[in-house]
C-alpha cells in the first residue's frame, strides 16, 4: 500500500467529526473544492472508499471509522506537539490563550487570578478580551469563555454558571426602598431608574405580578459598566448574581428582592474549546479550577447575602 499523504489526514478526521464537506471546509478554512479533492486523494491512495455518500452527507464508513481510530492519536499527538513548541519559543511550559467577554472578566475572573496562580504556577493565561466571537483555531486561541445558548460548530462546550438574574441596586436604592410595604416592593421598584434591557425587565416584572411601562434611563453594552452604574446609584439593574458576587460581598451593591429570573430564560456562560483539546492537562486544569471557584463563590454569596427584602 502506498503511504498515507499525511496532508490529508486533519481534514479526513473534520469530515468524519462534521459529516459534511461544506462544515469541514469552514471549520478549515479551505474551499469546498479543496476538502473534496483531499478526500478523494486519500481514498486513491489507501486504495479504497472512507466514507458513504447519502445526498449531500458524508458519513464514515466502517473501514473510514478503522481508520480513524488509528490517526486519531497520532494527530492528537502533534496537535500537543505544536503547543509544546509554541510555548518552548514563548519561554513558557505551557500557556493558555483565553478570550473572554470584558464583563466577566472584570467582574469575576481577574480578581480571582491570584488564586490560579498559587495552584498553576507553571500554566500562564494570556487573556484576550472581546465581545466579538473569535473563531478559536484561526486565531490560535484555546479555549473561550463565552455568553450564549450553544452551541457552536466545531467546538465542545460545557455550561459553568447556573446562576439567576436579580435586581440590584447601590445602598442608597436600599435605604429609599426600606420600611415600605414588602407586598408592594415590586411595584416600588418600578419607580425607580432602571438600568438595562427592556425585554428582561419586562419579564421580571410579569414574574414579579406588576403591570407597568419600562422605559429604563440607560442601557450597555457590557454587564460589567452596568454593575458600575448601579454602584454608583444610576439606577438599579438586573444583572446575574454570581457576576455581582464581589460587589456583594463588599457591600457596594445589594440585591433588593428575594424575585429571581433563571438562566433558562436567558443566555449562560460556557467554556468552548476545540474537541481535540478535551484532554489536554492544561485545559482540564482550567475547566476544574472555574468549577471550584464558581462554587466557592456560590457559597460566598450564600454565607453573606440576605435573599429576603431591604
Amino acid at each position: 500500500m502506498s503511504r498515507l499523504p499525511l496532508h490529508t489526514l486533519p481534514t479526513f478526521r473534520a469530515v468524519a467529526r462534521l459529516d459534511n464537506l461544506r462544515a469541514a471546509a469552514e471549520e478549515l478554512h479551505l474551499t469546498h473544492s479543496a476538502v473534496s479533492q483531499q478526500i478523494k486523494l486519500l481514498e486513491e491512495q489507501v486504495g479504497f472508499e472512507l466514507f458513504d455518500r447519502r445526498g449531500r452527507r458524508i458519513v464514515l464508513n466502517a473501514a473510514g471509522a478503522a481508520l480513524l481510530r488509528a490517526v486519531e492519536p497520532a494527530l492528537t499527538q502533534l496537535d500537543e506537539g505544536l503547543r509544546a513548541a509554541a510555548a518552548a519559543v514563548s519561554g513558557t511550559a505551557h500557556r493558555l490563550r483565553v478570550t473572554v467577554l470584558p464583563s466577566f472578566a472584570q467582574r469575576w475572573l481577574l480578581p480571582r487570578m491570584g488564586h490560579w496562580r498559587e495552584q498553576h504556577p507553571d500554566i500562564a493565561i494570556e487573556l484576550h478580551s472581546s465581545q466579538q466571537v473569535i473563531d478559536l483555531k484561526r486565531e490560535g486561541f484555546h479555549a473561550a469563555l463565552r455568553q450564549g445558548k450553544g452551541p457552536w460548530r466545531g467546538l465542545e462546550a460545557q455550561c459553568l454558571i447556573d446562576s439567576p438574574s436579580v435586581v440590584l441596586g447601590s445602598p442608597r436604592a436600599a435605604r429609599r426602598l426600606q420600611g415600605g410595604d414588602p407586598a408592594t416592593l415590586a411595584a416600588r421598584l418600578a419607580d425607580e431608574p432602571l438600568l438595562g434591557s427592556v425585554s428582561r425587565w419586562e419579564t421580571w416584572f410579569a414574574l414579579a405580578g406588576v403591570r407597568c411601562r419600562v422605559n429604563p434611563v440607560a442601557a450597555f453594552n457590557d454587564a460589567g459598566m452596568m454593575l458600575q452604574a448601579a454602584e454608583q446609584d444610576l439606577g438599579l439593574t438586573l444583572s446575574r448574581e454570581l457576576l455581582a458576587a464581589d460587589a456583594l460581598r463588599e457591600g457596594k451593591l445589594v440585591r433588593l428582592s428575594p424575585l429571581a429570573l433563571s438562566d433558562d430564560e436567558f443566555d449562560s456562560y460556557w467554556l468552548a474549546h476545540p474537541p481535540e483539546l478535551r484532554d489536554w492537562p492544561p485545559l482540564q486544569a482550567l475547566r476544574a479550577w472555574l468549577v471550584a471557584e464558581l462554587e466557592r463563590s456560590e457559597q460566598q454569596l450564600l454565607n453573606s447575602t440576605n435573599p429576603g427584602t431591604p
